[in-house]
């Protein structure tokens, strides 16, 4: 690690990643970014080292949810708030079930580039490269919307800036009171088609009103008000990473400084590749996306060369099998992961194995895959005694019509009225929300097995 550079994965394989055509343009970008501020300090990514490292050992829950790709046109500050807004109505309900702190990390703030299936698509017999994110290039299908233009990375990190100055005020200047979210959540359970979560939000609001009784209050307990809220988003583009990669005065260890968290997908774990050098090098915590592909070995190797020091914290792995193949990928992970004795944080991203093309043309998912696949990550957990420590969600607050079903049935012939993504589809608030009532009811389960077990 002492020798590391930022620069380093340059000498490495890379995949999913433009080839600029324009390097000289590329250059001045690069050099114009690393001037700038970074975005996230190396306090607030230690701490959220800290509350994951409580997670992995069953002492938190991590919620992450947010946009699959943000989006330069659909950027607003009605549309933060909206997503920060079910974040917070899922923690409170997860924190009921779970019974503990729930982590709350936002795909918000840097999520702007996406890995692609393929690296060009053809439409009518004309085939241009694939749309990369807007951090990359253009959603138009049009051979100049195509071409990669490093000066769209001024603009995701300006989106970013503003992004993260909004999360901070909404997090610390009141609107995150408890009773408020609670507030928003009973509106949600008024429904009678909601009316089965009905009760736990019931409870929910016992509990609130005896912590008022008692004497705690928003004004004289600011964590009822106030709360952390973090982000992360895929290190997929490294010319953006490395260009606000900073060295941490504090530690003398290289922070990246555009999320709180970044990732390794499942098309760039390549253990000698470069998305794997850049991020064993920095001190944020790392995620890594383990599809059915994930063998045992490479993940001995990648646990080895990201986490040497093997902390508790510092590696999340990321499970995306798809519903009905959990039991046959998770164990061999969890089997190699204690074979190790190695320190991880399990979580399940129930999304990226259950998109299917509906019968009208879209991409969706279904809210009943999402939820199975959910389960039986809970359930495989369950079998071999480890700790499912959280979720990660593709979803907004906005009333997109991006997933079927839900207490809503947004159905198949309801996809085009509002489908806004342009990538993967999104769960919307109220699927969200009837999701995170779901996972309380497995934590809740899974407490009283861990209660009955310890007699």
């Amino acid at each position: 690690m002492g020798t590391w550079q930022k620069s380093d994965w340059r000498n490495k394989p890379r995949v999913q990643m433009p080839d600029y055509q324009d390097q000289e343009a590329l250059h001045a970008v690069e050099g114009q970014l690393s001037k700038y501020p970074p975005l996230v300090f190396a306090g607030e990514a230690r701490r959220l080292r800290e509350e994951l490292g409580a997670a992995g050992r069953g002492e938190a829950f991590l919620l992450q949810g947010g946009d699959c790709a943000e989006s330069f046109d659909q950027f607003s500050a009605d549309s933060i708030r909206d997503t920060f807004k079910v974040m917070l109505q899922m923690a409170m309900v997860l924190t009921y079930g779970a019974k503990v702190p729930v982590v709350k990390v936002g795909r918000m703030a840097g999520q702007f580039a996406k890995p692609r299936s393929a690296a060009t698509e053809t439409i009518d017999g004309v085939e241009l490269p694939s749309y990369r994110g807007d951090i990359i290039n253009d959603l138009p299908f049009t051979a100049e919307a195509r071409v990669p233009n490093p000066q769209k990375m001024l603009q995701a990190y300006t989106q970013a800036a503003a992004t993260l100055n909004l999360l901070r005020a909404f997090s610390t200047g009141g609107y995150a009171d408890v009773n408020s979210v609670h507030q928003w959540t009973l509106g949600f359970t008024a429904s009678d088609k909601a009316e089965k979560f009905r009760d736990m939000a019931n409870r929910i609001g016992d509990t609130l009103d005896f912590i008022k009784a008692a004497g705690v209050t928003p004004e004289s307990a600011h964590t009822l008000r106030q709360v952390e809220f973090y982000t992360s988003h895929e290190a997929l583009l490294l010319e953006y990473e490395e260009a606000l990669c900073r060295m941490d005065s504090t530690s003398g260890k290289w922070l990246a400084g555009s999320g709180h968290m970044i990732w390794i997908g499942d098309r760039t774990r390549q253990v000698d590749g470069a998305h794997v050098e850049f991020c064993r090098g920095v001190l944020n915590p790392i995620g890594l996306k383990c599809g059915p592909s994930t063998t045992s070995e490479d993940l001995k190797e990648l646990m080895r060369k990201l986490n040497p020091n093997n902390e508790m914290g510092r590696l999340t792995l990321i499970a995306r099998f798809g519903a009905g193949k959990v039991a046959e990928h998770l164990p061999r992970l969890i089997e190699t992961v204690k074979a190790e004795g190695a320190n991880v944080v399990w979580v399940c991203d129930p999304m990226h194995g259950n998109t299917i093309k509906s019968n009208t043309g879209y991409k969706t998912r279904q809210v009943h895959t999402v939820l199975a696949e959910v389960q039986e990550f809970f359930a495989v957990h369950r079998d071999h005694g480890t700790i499912p420590a959280g979720v990660h969600f593709e979803m907004t607050g906005n009333d997109v019509t991006e997933c079927t079903g839900g207490v809503y049935a947004v159905s198949e012939e309801n996809l085009s009225d509002r489908y806004h993504t342009a990538c993967d589809p999104r769960l919307n608030a109220t699927q969200a929300l009837e999701l995170a009532f779901m996972v309380a009811e497995e934590l809740v389960s899974l407490r009283e097995t861990r209660m009955a077990a310890n007699g």
